[in-house]
């Protein structure tokens, strides 16, 4: 399997999920301790989150920490076990992505493609394959994120050495 045969390109983290019980001890960690800078605030009773987006970094080379904690602790999705619930990484054409993945035999989580709580296209590759997909995310659960152009075109410039 080529280079030349994948129709898109990963161009490096556009987020990391961290979950926990208690949303206030991670922003006490990620922001009071680390210096992160908070950004947004996300809720989701559909997906059981509710969630502080914080970043590291700037421009097109900033990455989003989202703290989560469930709304409901006992409910479904538990966002926060494991507590790193999912790596997000900036594709330069999702679609294409998405299509050629599943031709692999990548399993995809259900909701498909639709927009994420930074408000870009995003779906998930499930963390275990099935029979129909027999291939997953080796239990980790993946998140592929539609990059907008600027962050493209910086990638596309510091890929050939002109930063």
């Amino acid at each position: 399997m080529g280079m030349q045969t994948r129709p898109f390109r990963i161009l490096g983290i556009q987020q990391i999920a961290i979950g926990g019980l208690d949303k206030g001890a991670l922003r006490r960690l990620w922001v009071d301790l680390l210096g992160l800078q908070p950004h947004d605030t996300y809720r989701s009773e559909r997906e059981n989150v509710d969630e502080d987006i914080v970043l590291a970094g700037a421009g097109p080379f900033k990455v989003e920490v989202d703290l989560m904690q469930p709304i409901n602790p006992e409910g479904k999705p538990r966002v926060h076990d494991p507590a790193l619930n999912h790596v997000g990484l900036w594709v330069d054409d999702l679609r294409a992505a998405v299509s050629w993945l599943e031709g692999q035999g990548l399993r995809f989580a259900p909701g498909g493609i639709r927009k994420g709580a930074a408000g870009f296209d995003v779906c998930f590759i499930h963390p275990k394959g099935n029979e129909q997909f027999p291939r997953g995310g080796e239990g980790v659960l993946i998140e592929l994120v539609q990059a907008p152009p600027e962050v493209v075109s910086a990638f596309t410039r510091f890929a050939a050495g002109n930063p």
